[in-house]
């Protein structure tokens, strides 16, 4: 019985500190393999996020993009670096302080023609104070924030 509950235990820790790789460059749910929490992420550059269909969708970076039109699938797929969300969707006010969190598609901000997703309503307000400061030190510690 000692045995059985020391290897359960060793296993919840091994598990609950995870990987020692780098992590996944673009951010998804560990229920599913979707960018952008299955958003049309040329949607939000109108300023109207919306939710992909599952029969609109494309392969990039090692994620699934789901769109809400056939012509914003076909927008992605001629240059997919100029939609997808800064930091691989990982929340931009996290890598701005140099650790990752996931980006919620309902927390979001266009700057400068690029989209920023954040954790949640507190840390998007955070962000808003100081955006171009935070975009700078986030930018020096991407990618390599992946590199754990």
């Amino acid at each position: 019985m000692k045995t059985l509950l020391l290897t359960l235990s060793l296993l919840f820790v091994t598990l609950s500190v995870g990987p020692a790789f780098a992590k996944d460059p673009v951010y998804t749910s560990w229920k599913n393999n979707l960018a952008v929490g299955g958003y049309d992420t040329v949607s939000f550059f109108s300023g109207k996020p919306q939710n992909g269909k599952k029969d609109l969708t494309f392969d990039f970076a090692g994620a699934k993009w789901r769109f809400a039109t056939r012509g914003n699938l076909d927008l992605f797929k001629t240059n997919p670096e100029a939609f997808m969300p800064q930091y691989g969707g990982y929340c931009s006010w996290a890598v701005a302080k140099d650790k990752l969190a996931k980006g919620s598609p309902h927390y979001w901000h266009v700057e400068d023609g690029k989209l920023y997703l954040n954790f949640n309503a507190r840390i998007q307000r955070r962000w808003e104070k100081d955006i171009p400061g935070f975009v700078k030190a986030a930018d020096g510690n991407w990618p390599e924030i992946l590199k754990d």
